[in-house]
C-alpha cells in the first residue's frame, strides 16, 4: 500500500478517485437541465464566477457538461473493457491451457483482428452498426478483445508450466477444476493491470469515435463531442476545446499512472 501513497502512485490514485467520484456523483447533484440549458446571450463567454469553464457555442455551461461527460466516458469505457475481458478471458485461457490445434485456430482469429489498428477496427464496427451508445460499447469492446486475449494466453502458458500445475495434473485434477482453481487465480493480477490500462485507451477511443460522429450522439454530454463542436471556434473561444481536451488528458494520465503502480504492486518481481 505504501507504493500507492508516494510518487506516481499517489498522483494516479488521486486522479482516478476524483474522476470516479465525479462520474458517480454528477447525476445526483447536477440536473440534466444545467448541462443542456442554452443561453444564446452568453454563448462563447470566457470563464467567470457564473461559468467556471466558460460556455460553448450554444451558451451551455462547460463545467456541467465536462462533469456529465465524465460519466459518459467512464460508463462507455468501463462497459467496453468489461466486454473485452468477458470475451478475451475464455479465449486466452483455453488457447494457453490446451494448446495444439485449439491454440492455433483461436490465435489465428485473434491475429486477424490484431492486424487492424484498434481505433480503425472500432471505427469500422461503429460505422456498420450505427452511431449510438450501445454500438459504441460493442465496437470498442471488440476492438480491445484481441489484445487482452493475447496477454491472457501468455499468462496461461506461463502458469500451465508451473510445478504445482503439473503436480495437480498428475494427481488427476480435471481440466475445468485446474482452470478455476490454479490458472485463473494466478493470472488475475495481469488481467487487472491490463484492464486498468485498457480503460485509459478505451476513453481515448470513445472520444475519437464521438469526435468523428460515430460515438455518443447529441444532446448527450461527451468529451469527444465537445471537442468536435469547438473546431469552428478555436480562434475566438479556445477554452471550448481546451477544457474537454484537458479532461481527457488528465483522466488518461491518471489511469496510466495508477495502472503502472498497480503492476509494480502485483508483480512480486518488482519487490525491493
Amino acid at each position: 500500500m505504501r507504493r500507492f501513497f508516494k510518487g506516481k502512485g499517489l498522483v494516479g490514485t488521486v486522479i482516478v478517485i476524483a474522476v470516479l467520484l465525479v462520474a458517480l456523483l454528477a447525476p445526483l447533484v447536477i440536473p440534466d437541465s444545467y448541462a443542456t440549458q442554452m443561453n444564446m446571450r452568453a454563448r462563447l463567454s470566457g470563464p467567470t464566477w457564473d461559468h467556471l469553464f466558460g460556455t460553448d457555442q450554444l451558451g451551455r455551461d462547460l463545467f456541467y457538461r465536462v462533469v456529465l461527460g465524465a460519466q459518459t466516458s467512464i460508463m462507455i469505457a468501463g462497459a467496453a473493457v468489461l466486454m473485452s475481458i468477458v470475451i478475451g478471458l475464455p479465449l486466452g485461457i483455453i488457447s494457453g491451457y490446451f494448446g495444439g490445434v485449439i491454440d492455433n485456430v483461436l490465435m489465428r482469429l485473434v491475429d486477424t483482428l490484431l492486424s487492424f489498428p484498434a481505433l480503425l477496427l472500432a471505427l469500422t464496427i461503429s460505422a456498420v452498426l450505427g452511431p449510438n451508445l450501445t454500438n459504441t460499447i460493442i465496437a470498442i469492446g471488440i476492438a480491445f478483445t484481441p489484445f487482452l486475449a493475447r496477454i491472457i494466453r501468455g499468462e496461461a502458458l506461463r502458469v500451465t508450466q508451473m510445478p504445482y500445475v503439473e503436480a495437480a495434473r498428475a494427481a488427476g485434477t480435471t481440466d475445468a477444476w485446474m482452470i478455476v482453481r490454479h490458472i485463473l487465480p494466478n493470472i488475475m493480477p495481469a488481467i487487472i493491470v491490463q484492464g486498468t490500462i485498457s480503460l485509459a485507451f478505451a476513453i481515448l477511443a470513445e472520444a475519437g469515435l464521438s469526435f468523428l460522429g460515430l460515438g455518443t450522439q447529441p444532446p448527450n454530454a461527451s468529451w469527444g463531442l465537445m471537442i468536435q463542436a469547438s473546431r469552428d471556434y478555436l480562434d475566438v473561444a479556445p477554452w471550448t476545446a481546451l477544457v474537454p481536451g484537458a479532461a481527457v488528458a488528465l483522466t488518461v494520465l491518471g489511469l496510466n499512472l495508477f495502472g503502472d503502480t498497480l503492476r509494480d504492486v502485483l508483480d512480486p518481481r518488482t519487490e525491493t
